[in-house]
């Protein structure tokens, strides 16, 4: 894997994370939606997704 790859996918984490909980900037939005490929969001959602409903999972258990 490249470099640029390597940090494409890395901002695209960031950037879901970033919109996950509300903080995206407009400038970064426009940065995604005109540089980013599709499939390292779609990536990086399902794994913004999975450790969201694991720590969700973990949180519950603890206290019951």
């Amino acid at each position: 894997m490249s470099n640029n790859q390597s940090n494409g996918f890395f901002q695209a984490m960031r950037s879901v994370l970033a919109a996950m909980i509300g903080v995206q900037r407009q400038e970064n939005r426009e940065r995604d939606f005109s540089s980013g490929k599709l499939w390292h969001f779609v990536l990086a959602g399902a794994i913004g997704v999975a450790l969201f409903i694991t720590v969700m999972l973990l949180w519950v258990q603890s206290m019951l």
